[in-house]
Order: structure tokens, then sequence, then C-alpha cells
């Protein structure tokens, strides 16, 4: 028996107008996901942005061909369907409340500042709005993530970055931590994920992720290296659990922020293409 609703389904589709998408900050990913969004891509369009510095984010929009304004961060969410948050962690919760509140999706790149901000998962659940987090810099979310509807016994990962990567950490502060002349490679932290997540912002959304995927941030352990010998952002996780056994590892290029992998942004454009995608690979 034929499904006389499909070919109505796909006309909608068809004919459905973009979804808006709204970027919160205009950092290498913003820039790099705004590029990308203006060349256009099926089902999603560039509708706004949202920058501390409005004449420098003008500058780079008007290079684009199809400029768009720039808002304050409180109504972004009124002009989008999908807002991406590319901004420090400590904006997370501006920039997402609204969206959530406001029943739509926020794709959250400061992953580790969810931890601290765990009132954005209620207020999804409330509002019927939806946090998304892309798999980044990290391989491998599927087959945690999989595995975890089973039982993992254990998740570790070890990262290693160049110098320049981990430059500023708070955990290097407080710790009086100098990296900048060191010779060989040296083991800065061994913990847990959340404890990471709290020293290293800005260098350790991946194993917040993994650990969200997976076990969870306390048990999820961790051990970060500094390394001199490295040029890419090294990053090798071991995961045991009764469905499988596997260990994987990825070498990240480094973005025009030392920081972040130039993956990350296309991370976030391969989540937007899926929105619409006829045929979606992966879970």
């Amino acid at each position: 028996m034929t499904d006389s609703s499909t070919p109505r389904e796909a006309s909608d589709a068809a004919t459905r107008p973009p979804l808006a998408v709204g970027i919160a900050g205009l950092g290498a990913i913003g820039r790099a996901v705004a590029r990308r969004l203006d060349q256009g891509m099926p089902g999603v369009r560039l509708s706004a942005v949202a920058v501390r510095d409005a004449a420098k984010a003008r500058t780079f929009l008007d290079s684009l061909s199809r400029p768009v304004p720039v808002l304050p961060l409180d109504t972004l969410a009124q002009q989008s369907d999908i807002v991406i948050e590319c901004a420090p962690a400590a904006l997370l919760a501006r920039i997402a409340a609204p969206v959530l509140i406001a029943g739509k999706k926020v794709i959250v790149l400061s992953v580790g500042a969810l931890l601290d901000d765990p009132q954005l998962e209620t207020l999804a659940r409330e509002h019927g709005g939806q946090i998304l987090v892309p798999t980044g810099a990290l391989i491998g979310l599927d087959a945690v993530s999989a595995a975890a509807e089973g039982t993992i016994h254990s998740v570790r990962m070890v990262t290693r970055k160049p110098i320049a990567g981990l430059a500023g950490a708070p955990f290097l502060r407080e710790n009086n931590i100098d990296i900048a002349g060191i010779t060989q490679p040296l083991k800065l932290f061994s913990g847990t994920a959340r404890d990471a997540a709290r020293g290293f912002p800005a260098n350790l959304n991946v194993a917040v992720a993994l650990s969200l995927a997976g076990i969870g941030p306390d048990r999820t352990l961790l051990e970060i290296w500094a390394d001199p010998t490295v040029t890419r952002n090294t990053h090798h996780i071991e995961v045991d659990a009764d469905c499988a056994r596997f260990s994987m590892t990825i070498e990240n290029v480094p973005s025009e922020n030392p920081r972040t992998g130039r993956i990350t942004a296309l991370s976030v454009i391969a989540l937007l293409r899926k929105l619409s995608a006829p045929v979606r690979v992966g879970t």
C-alpha cells in the first residue's frame, strides 16, 4: 500500500522556509560558520549576529554577500530559529536562556559551562527548547552515546596541546605554573572532566562533551599535557563498556585561535546541514 503522505511531506520540505540561524560571537569559529552560511546551505540561512564589538563585526559582515544585522544578545533569539553560541563561556547562560525559553534550539560550544549552568537543561525541558552539542574536536561521540545505552565501565582521555593552546588557562595561573620555556612534555593535570573544565575552560570542552555522552563529568578521567613537541591539539580516548572496548585518537589542526581546532567550526556546519538533510548519517 502506498503512503499517500510521503509526496506531500516531500513537497512541504521543499517549500518550507529556511531556518534562521543567529550567531553569538564572531571569533574564529563564528566567522567560519558565518562564511559557510553566506555561501548558501540548504534549509538554513544566517539571520543575525550578536557581538561585544559591533564596529569590528560590521567590518566582517560587510564582506559577506548577504549582510545581516548586529543585535544585542538578549534579542538574538527573537530573530532566530537556532542560535549558535560561539562566545566566552561566561556568557552561555545569557545567550542560551532566551532561546530555550522561546522553545528554540541553541548549539553550545562552551560545553564546559553547561556543568555550571544546570538550569539551562531545566529551561529546555520546561519550554520545549533544545540544547545541541556538536561533535566538535572529538571523534567517536556516537560510539560513546551508543555504549552508554548499556554499561560503560570507564572512560579515560589524554590531551596533549602545544604551549600556545594552553596559555592563560586559570589552572596555570592559580598554581603558578609557567609553561612558556618548557622543552619536554609536562603533565599539568590528572583528574575528572568536571575539574578539568574549571581549570581549562577554553581548552577542554571536548572532555565535557565526552563525559556528557558517556558516564558523566565525575567518572570521566583526564590527563592534560603541555607538549612543545606537538603542533596539533591531540586527544586520545579509551572506553571500556559491556558492549565494546575501543580507543580513538584525533590530532586537530588549530584554527586562528590556537585553543580551538579547525574541525570545530566544520562540526557545527555539519550539524546545521543535518537539520534539513533528507538522509542523516550518525546517531
